[in-house]
């Protein structure tokens, strides 16, 4: 059986661990069509449902944008308002419980242009009428690297723009949460616009971006001790919280989605264990929060393998602790209470 796709990920069955633990998950996505991941063309409702009804204890979710279903006319900022309208009649669907008890997109991401400054308000402020009671905040991110082998997400800098910034000052302003992806090395950058904007709450994907493919790939020597160092600057802002997941997309080098039989959750504990311990270190349970990144971290395992993976890594951890990295952490960050 070739690699990828359900079947494969079937191949790997495990009985879920500790399924009484709360679980808030802090970020999935929806999209109606889609080229990559090229086994997950299609994510919709009931194949979250069906992910995270598999075994553990998923009390709800956040979705975070991914340019699905933008508006088709009227001014381009306006266009993602077209997302966040679509996914709030997801999760009215979600909310009926007939999908299951969880409550998915209990809280919603949506995307705006940051470097719109003030003019990014009227952009919110529509987001905030297509979902009064789950809109939350924007990801507008700001990865960019030199080498043609990775993706910009934007210019090189924009975190240093006076645009940019006055844009995420609008969003304090309005008592909204950030969120951001980046690669490794330009965490410093990071750090520095999080100390411009202080009493902006700032959530960083993905265990802070680390790349170990392209320019990158066979340099863990030099790559990894340099993430080291960037997520213990970041960690110096109170004002940022980690998420911990996100390491099943390709860009992390760890190559599970080649195998002929997906991983279990011993080996992804091994893999995954010292980049969450340090992050945990760094920035405390009560700012970490792990995450699906589902459908796109499902090109490399199943839902229960990779929640069963978390609970290996943090079995170390007080209850309390476990708790804030489950669900507490995000359920404070998203203001979800279900």
């Amino acid at each position: 059986m070739a690699p990828g796709g359900s079947d494969w990920l079937a191949q790997t069955p495990e009985e879920t661990l500790e399924p009484e633990i709360p679980i808030c998950d802090p970020h999935h996505h929806f999209w109606v069509a889609r080229p990559e991941p090229v086994h997950y063309q299609q994510y919709l409702l009931p194949d979250l449902a069906a992910d995270i009804t598999s075994g553990h204890n998923v009390r709800s979710t956040v979705f975070i944008e991914v340019r699905c279903e933008y508006r088709k006319d009227g001014p381009d900022e306006m266009k993602p308002v077209g997302e966040v309208e679509y996914v709030q009649t997801i999760a009215d669907d979600s909310a009926t419980g007939n999908h299951g008890p969880a409550k998915a997109a209990a809280a919603i991401i949506g995307h705006a242009d940051l470097k719109l400054g003030e003019g990014v308000r009227p952009v919110l402020e529509a987001m905030q009428a297509a979902s009064p009671n789950r809109f939350r905040g924007v990801r507008h991110s700001v990865g960019w690297d030199e080498s043609p082998e990775l993706a910009n997400r934007d210019i090189k800098g924009v975190l240093g723009t006076e645009g940019y910034r006055a844009g995420a000052r609008v969003m304090a302003g309005m008592g909204l949460v950030l969120e951001n992806s980046l690669y490794f090395h330009q965490l410093s950058e990071l750090a520095d616009f999080a100390r411009a904007v202080p009493q902006l709450t700032i959530v960083l994907n993905h265990i802070g971006g680390l790349c170990r493919v392209g320019p990158y790939a066979n340099r863990d020597d030099e790559v990894i001790p340099e993430w080291r160092k960037g997520v213990e600057e970041v960690a110096t802002c109170p004002n940022i919280i980690m998420k911990l997941g996100g390491v099943g997309q390709l860009r992390y080098g760890f190559y599970w989605h080649d195998r002929e039989t997906a991983v279990g959750s011993e080996e992804l504990a091994q893999g995954l264990g010292p980049l969450m311990e340090h992050c945990i270190q760094q920035f405390g349970p009560d700012r970490c929060m792990f995450e699906s990144n589902f459908p796109v971290d499902k090109v490399s395992y199943s839902y229960n393998v990779l929640y069963n993976a978390f609970k290996r890594l943090s079995k170390g951890y007080s209850a309390t602790e476990r708790a804030a990295m489950f669900h507490d952490t995000a359920a404070r960050v998203y203001n979800i209470n279900v």
